[in-house]
């Protein structure tokens, strides 16, 4: 195969048929892609026998029974027992859990299409709506059990609390256990403990009840992303994360909206009612998602590495590269393991301090506006909502589609840098500079800069993380980033108190977010080296 990019080898004439028959048995016996091999004489004075192999892929064919006789260009029958067609940027892969091998277009990006991302972001969706129904009926709620605003802001604490607590547990199951059965499993949880929301009759009841569905609601989390990390390979991988942060950003607002509107013209039993129908209609799309073979789109990215050398790489480690899985460690041992990532461990730091930032943000933006530009309540809260959700769905958007451009050289760390700087700059402005205008145009680039830095941090993340433990890997930045997140809102109000002055306090989320922006410096040198080992 002249200009393949072909890898050649000699071997005396004496052992060349053993050579072909070990090499062809090596190759047909994966369930990954074959390889295409040709095998010529040549008739010298040195009497050597050159097997010429070159990773195309495809689909296996036995050669023809009339074969031509053998010559000096031509392959021995008696030799090579398989013989491959290729066909340039496909490659025959078991693609699904149960089994079977199909054809799969390397070229294509993604290979597999973006169902698989689009029904983990309405899970997302769904996840973050019923989470946050209960903010729009608040007042029915209280209304009708007569329960104080601490207790109210307890609930949410609490559930939060049980959420963090099983996410480690959720993260080992992701490794062990089918990933889209568990997603499924999870959204019927949440329709259910929906159902039992409107049904309580008793605060203590309707409190259980809500800690329940707040802990169900970060179940979802590790398996999910590690679905996406075996759908979606690197160049992908950012998009499909901006999908499930889309979902779950735009849930936010929605779960408020809805509370509110139905527990208005109806009651707030009704909310949750309601609710519940959704869960079931996701659920069912959700179970649409066959489960992929674990380390997919690692595969795919060595095949295209492969390809992009010119063809020139060992077959048999490409092919057949699959990472022990091992089942005997503990929790703890398993996320000590991850934690010794350095990308990885940087990635953490940096999304928990992020997390703290935007969870005070928004907690706290529609009291800002209200004290600081003197806005009722309900303009405050509604510029707020729709100027910051406006932004993070923005800053999704463009965020992972230019982190997903390159791979190499730290490229996703360095665009959330960028992206975590200047939401830092808009939220400095936003204090700082007085006017509605000005604020309102600051707290956009704050909110589109902080979601812009989200997906490429999830997608560095799974590009670090072995395929085997991305469910701890993902659990423990959940885990570490839900405590980020709970400390924002507090630390405000602690400083806000201490102060006496809500702009300044928002200024004491500056030092955090610098502090992110340093950490994800140091993590980009690491990157590179931490994605080798996981290839």
């Amino acid at each position: 195969m002249p200009n393949s990019g072909s890898t050649t080898t000699s071997a005396p004439a004496s052992t060349a048929r053993p050579t072909i028959r070990s090499a062809v048995a090596r190759f047909s016996a994966t369930s990954s892609p074959t390889a295409y091999c040709t095998a010529a004489t040549r008739s010298n004075a040195t009497s050597q026998f050159r097997i010429s192999c070159t990773i195309r892929s495809l689909t296996r064919r036995r050669p023809p029974a009339q074969e031509s006789p053998v010559t000096d260009t031509q392959p021995d029958p008696e030799s090579v027992d398989i013989a491959v067609a290729s066909t340039s940027g496909t490659a025959v892969l078991t693609v699904h859990a149960r089994g079977g091998e199909r054809p799969v277009d390397l070229d294509r990006d993604p290979p597999f299409g973006w169902w698989p991302a689009i029904a983990i972001a309405l899970v997302a969706f769904i996840d973050r709506v019923e989470i946050n129904l209960i903010a729009g009926a608040l007042p029915a709620i209280q209304d009708h059990f007569g329960f104080s605003d601490t207790v109210a802001g307890a609930i949410p604490t609490a559930a939060a609390i049980a959420g963090a607590a099983l996410l480690l547990p959720a993260g080992r199951l992701a490794d062990r256990a089918p990933r889209v059965a568990t997603v499924v499993v999870v959204v019927l949880i949440w329709s259910l403990c929906s159902v039992l929301s409107g049904l309580a009759t008793t605060f203590v009841m309707f409190f259980l009840v809500r800690i329940a569905i707040g802990g169900a609601g970060q179940l979802y989390n590790p398996p999910a992303s590690s679905l996406i990390a075996d759908y979606y390979p690197s160049s992908a991988r950012g998009k499909a994360f901006g999908f499930e942060r889309a979902g779950y950003y735009m849930g936010l607002p929605a779960g408020v909206i809805i509370g509110g509107a139905v527990a208005e013209a109806l009651d707030w039993r009704a909310v949750f009612f309601i609710a519940a129908a959704p869960g079931l209609v996701i659920a069912a799309l959700m179970a649409t998602v066959k489960e992929p073979v674990r380390g997919l789109g690692d595969r795919i990215d060595r095949l295209r590495g492969a390809a992009s050398a010119g063809g020139a790489a060992d077959a048999e480690a490409v092919l057949s590269h699959a990472p022990a899985h091992d089942l005997r460690g503990s929790i703890i041992s398993d996320a000590r393991r991850l934690l010794g990532i350095p990308t990885l461990r940087g990635v953490i730091a940096a999304q928990a301090l992020l997390s703290l930032g935007v969870a005070g943000i928004f907690y706290w933006l529609p009291t800002f506006l209200e004290r600081t530009e003197n806005l009722g309540y309900d303009a405050a809260s509604g510029l707020a909502g729709g100027v910051g959700g406006t932004g993070i769905v923005v800053g999704i958007l463009l965020g992972s589609r230019l982190g997903d451009r390159r791979t190499v050289g730290g490229w996703r760390i360095r665009v959330a840098g960028v992206f975590l700087t200047a939401g830092t700059v808009g939220l400095t402005g936003a204090v700082l500079l007085p006017g509605v205008p000005v604020r309102v145009g600051m707290i956009a680039i704050a909110c589109a800069g902080f979601a812009g830095a989200i997906p490429n941090l999830t997608a560095a993340a799974a590009d670090v993380v072995p395929m085997t433990s991305r469910g701890m890997g993902f659990a423990l930045l959940q885990f570490l980033t839900t405590l980020g997140g709970a400390f924002g809102p507090f630390l405000i109000g602690f400083l806000s108190d201490l102060l006496d002055s809500l702009p300044l306090a928002m200024l004491g989320l500056l030092p955090p977010l610098f502090l992110a922006i340093g950490v994800l410096a140091r993590a980009r040198s690491a990157y590179d080296a931490d994605l080798a080992a996981t290839r």
